[in-house]
Formats: structure tokens, sequence, C-alpha cells
């Protein structure tokens, strides 16, 4: 709604600026929200630099010039000093109250857009994810449904290392020590890599073994690949559990193997060769890349003759290029390196680069994570450890409740709280998790948003009850006059544009303080407006059905952020 609400401000601004004898593209519009207004706009600052005019008395001319249509969302214009502010008026209110009602889930849906192939987490699979790996899965997640919900056509993928250096560590492992199949299969995988390094830390000789695994992968022995596969298929089976309890689904697991076995890793090689840009640097094959901004080499042979994990990134990602539209790379802030000098041999030979958010690390109090010292904290241990302080909070709000309804809410609220308190902060922001600041409930973290949608469906079901209402009922949106029934349905009609926002920005955490926002409208609301009470019979009716429209704009936003929306807490 916001966005047609701004379409329709950018129409009658420039057919005003028009009026007054000058030309502007959308782009100068300059269009913000504003505490005094509901889009403020700074094209006299412009045009007035621009012409040597003075920016006050532009703005009241290019007022005085406006003209808004008959049925426009629009309600105000008016000059403040430089700025021109638009309110919405009536009609935008009403129109946003029916739209939310008749949409429903489709709410917030934007038009169909191209194909984008986004690849996330994508962790080597030597062990179960921890709270180091979760960042890069919840903030792709998060991304690809609000780019779904923008109208793109996304396809998800892992791209599975399955022959690199610490896979070979892994195959090894596991010829050396026996597995323990009765814990979590990557659980089991983890435990025998941390043996294998302490044997390889230990007996540094052992190191020759790795290498010649290497490069049996690269010749294709069959018997090498096999241990290979069957190591990487263990982990990568725990570490889809563990997604799928994060709510976090690939579309498609893509292997590295594939690219050598194809003949891809040689023909990029060769490409890349042909560029000019390759040379020798102590054996091993190094393309050049200063005139790129980058001073260090980036390797894609070694003096063996065996490819390395960017090789075959690189022969990946030009298979990525055929599939899509554009390609999304999630990396933590230890690619920023390798996904820069990534893009750079990409545009050297011509492949169309990927759109790579970097993001920075999150770590718990206890500090930092290693799987090759066994120093981590895996996602399923914390993920048992914040739903079990979720259950007994549940438990003592809820005493009477069944133990499975406890279980379903702890596990809905406990998620909900891991997922949300890490995409809150901006990706470009270290943060450290700290789960039980994340599960409390008075604070406007998940648990708040969720409470805030628990609270309108109990409102909801109680109305059915004592006054018989039905979501189908015909109501007048005009009844609603007060200011924190205004407030809300306003930031509802902001949903819209918090979506093309998050989706052109790939900032993930727009909507989750969107979401916390909307929460807080809605209490507001029913803090100060009484409901179910109301006297006047219409009245009631057309506050419910607000209620019932924060109801959906709430599941909608928590939907786009993978988390649960419980109709009870």
């Amino acid at each position: 709604m916001f966005l047609e609400l701004k379409d329709q401000a950018t129409s009658i601004l420039k057919e005003a600026i028009r009026k007054v004898g000058f030309e502007v593209e959308d782009s100068e519009l300059q269009f913000e929200t504003s505490s005094h207004a509901d889009l403020a706009s700074r094209a006299a600052f412009k045009l007035a630099g621009r012409h040597k005019q003075n920016p006050k008395e532009l703005a009241s001319r290019i007022v005085s010039a406006i003209e808004i249509p008959e049925g426009s969302y629009i309600g105000e214009v008016s000059a403040a000093g430089p700025y021109i502010n638009f309110l919405a008026g009536k009609h935008y209110l009403d129109r946003t109250l029916t739209a939310v009602r008749e949409e429903k889930e489709k709410f917030g849906c934007g038009a169909p857009k191209e194909r984008i192939l986004l690849e996330h987490t994508s962790a080597n699979p030597n062990g179960p994810l921890h709270v180091g790996h979760i960042r890069n899965s919840i903030l792709g997640d998060t991304l690809a449904r609000i780019l779904r919900r923008a109208g793109y056509d996304v396809e998800v993928q892992y791209y599975v290392n399955d022959m690199g250096r610490q896979i070979a560590v892994v195959s090894w492992a596991c010829e050396r020590f026996e597995l323990d199949l009765s814990r979590k299969s990557d659980s089991a995988i983890a435990d025998v890599y941390i043996k294998a390094n302490v044997e390889l830390d230990k007996t540094p000789e052992y190191v020759k073994e790795i290498d010649a695994l290497m490069e049996k992968v690269e010749a294709g022995d069959v018997r090498t690949i096999e241990h290979f596969d069957k190591a990487v298929s263990l982990a990568v089976a725990g570490i889809k559990e563990t997604l799928l309890r994060l709510n976090v689904v690939h579309d498609k697991f893509v292997t590295e193997s594939r690219f050598l076995k194809s003949g891809a890793v040689h023909d990029i090689v060769e490409r890349i060769k042909a560029t000019g840009r390759t040379k020798m640097d102590k054996g091993a094959l190094v393309v050049d890349l200063l005139d790129y901004g980058f001073e260090k080499t980036l390797v894609i042979q070694r003096s063996n003759g065996t490819s390395l994990y960017t090789t075959r990134d690189l022969a990946y990602h030009e298979w990525k290029a055929e599939q899509a539209d554009r390609i999304i790379d999630v990396f933590g802030a230890d690619h920023k390196l390798i996904s820069g000098q990534l893009r750079a041999t990409l545009n050297a030979i011509g492949i169309k680069e990927p759109e790579v958010v970097i993001f920075e690390f999150v770590s718990l109090p206890e500090g930092s994570m290693s799987t090759r010292r066994g120093q981590f904290i895996s996602a399923d241990d914390l993920f048992d450890r914040v739903t079990k302080a979720a259950f007994e909070q549940v438990e003592t709000r809820r005493p009477e409740a069944s133990a499975e309804f406890k279980k379903q809410v702890a596990e809905m609220v406990g998620i909900g709280a891991v997922r949300y308190d890490i995409v809150r902060v901006s990706p470009e922001k270290s943060t450290v998790f700290n789960w039980k600041e994340a599960l409390d409930f008075e604070k406007q973290g998940a648990p708040y948003i969720q409470y805030s949608h628990a609270r309108a469906c109990s409102i909801l079901e109680k109305a059915k009850e004592e006054v018989a209402w039905d979501s189908s009922m015909e109501i007048d949106p005009s009844l609603l006059i007060e200011d924190s029934e205004i407030s809300l349905i306003k930031k509802m009609a902001m949903f819209d544009s918090i979506i093309d926002l998050g989706a052109r920005e790939l900032k993930p955490h727009i909507l989750a303080i969107y979401a916390r926002e909307l929460a807080d409208a809605f209490n507001q609301f029913y803090r100060f407006v009484p409901v179910i009470v109301a006297e006047d019979e219409t009245v009631r009716a057309a506050r419910l059905a607000l209620v019932d429209c924060a109801r959906i704009v709430l599941a909608n936003s928590l939907d786009t952020l993978g988390i649960g929306a419980p109709e009870s807490m």
C-alpha cells in the first residue's frame, strides 16, 4: 500500500514541478519518511541549488501548483520550510484495511520478477553446524523469504565441499577411527575429525597421506571417491536435520566434485590462462588481479596439479550464471578477500558476477568456536538449551495447558528467539547471541512479536464467543479515527515497502525491526482503545476487523522472518 502511496505522491509532485517550469527525475524527488508527514520530499533543495532559487519559496510555489486527483491516497500536501510534506488521506487508510482483509497471506507480495539463485550456509561437512554457522543460515533463509515475497523466483542452494582438504581429513579419520553411529551422524563425523587433527598435529608425516587422498580423488579413483562420498553424506544428513529444525530449507545441494567430473574446472582454468593473467609462483598457478585492486594473487592450482576450493567455486559460479538472472552469495567476513577475488576473476573472463552479502560473525558469551579443535557449541545443543528454557516459561504462564501444547509453543518460541535475535542485527555488525536475553518476553524480541500475534488471536476467539463476531462481517473503516488506530493502519500499510526495501538492499534486519514496531503499534492500540467492550456495535465490528488485520500482517511478517506465529501462548 505504501508503495502505491509513494507512486501517487511521485506523480502529483512531478506534475506540480512541471507546472512551475522545471523537469525532474523520480530519483531527484528524494522522498523520505518523517515524523511530521507520511512522506516528505527534498525536491525543492535539489531544484533550488540547480536553478539558484530560494528552496523555501520554491517549495511553497510547488505546493501551490499541486492538484490532488479524486480518489487519491494523498489527503493533504503542505510546505514546511524547504520540505514538501504529504499526508495520507482517509481513502488510503480504508483501502489498507480492505486490502489486508481480501489478500490475507498474500498481503505485501510484489509482482512477479526475475529469477534469483541464492547460496547460503555451505558449511564444510566435517561436523555439525555451530552457532558461528547459523547466522549465515538465518540471514540467507530470511533473504530468500523476503525476495520471494517481493515477487522474485528464488532457488536456494547449498554448495557441498565434498573433496577439499578438510574432507580428505574426514575420510582419513573414518578409516582410522570407529564412527559412533548411535550419535547424530554429523556429530559422529566431528568426533573422528577432531581425533584426526590431534593425530596430524602429533605426527606431521600423516599429512602426506591426506595429500595422496586428494590427488586420488582428482584422478577419479573410484574407491577413494566412495569413501569421501560416504563421509560427506553422513555429515550432510545431520546438517539437514539441524537446518530443518531452524526452519531453513534448501532447494538443492550442489557438490563441488560435479564440476571436476564434468571438466568445468579444467575449462575454466584454461579460460583464465587465456587472459594472460596467470603465472607460476612456487610451483602453483596464480591469477594476477592487481588492476582490480588486489595485491594478493589468487591460487587456482597447487604445485601438484590439484585444484582448490576456489577453482571449483569459479566453475560453480559459471554454472550458476547460466541458471538465473541474478546470483546472490551469503558469506562470512572471512570470505571478504576471496569473494572479491572470485568476482574479479569472473569479470575478467566475462562471466556474470554474484552479488555478495558479507556478514560479521556471531558468537556466544563463551567465546569463539572451531570445529577442528573441538571448541564449539553445536546449533543442536543451543536449540535444546533455548527450547528447554522456553518450555519452563510456557509452563509458568500456562500451567493448565497440555504437555504437547507446551512443547510445540516452546519449540516455536525458542527457535523464533534464535532466528530473530540473530537477524535483527544488520549483517555488517558483529553480535554476541545471549539466549537468555533473546527469550525475555518483556523485551521486544521474537517472543514479544509472537505474543502480540497470539493476543490478537485470543481477542478474536473471545469476540466469536461473546459478541458473535465473524471475519466476513461488513464494516465501516471510517469509524476508525483514534490516533492509535490510524497509527496501526499506517504501520500495516508500510509492509510492502519494507519487503521492497529489504529485497533491494539485501538487508533482512529491516523486516525484523518493522515486525517489532508493528507489534508495538498493535499493543498501543489495544492498550488505549476498547475493542470487545466498545459500546457502539459498528465501532466494535470495525475495531475487531482491525485486530484481525493486525493478526494477518503480524503472521505475514513472522512467516517472512521464518518464525512461527502461535495462536496461543
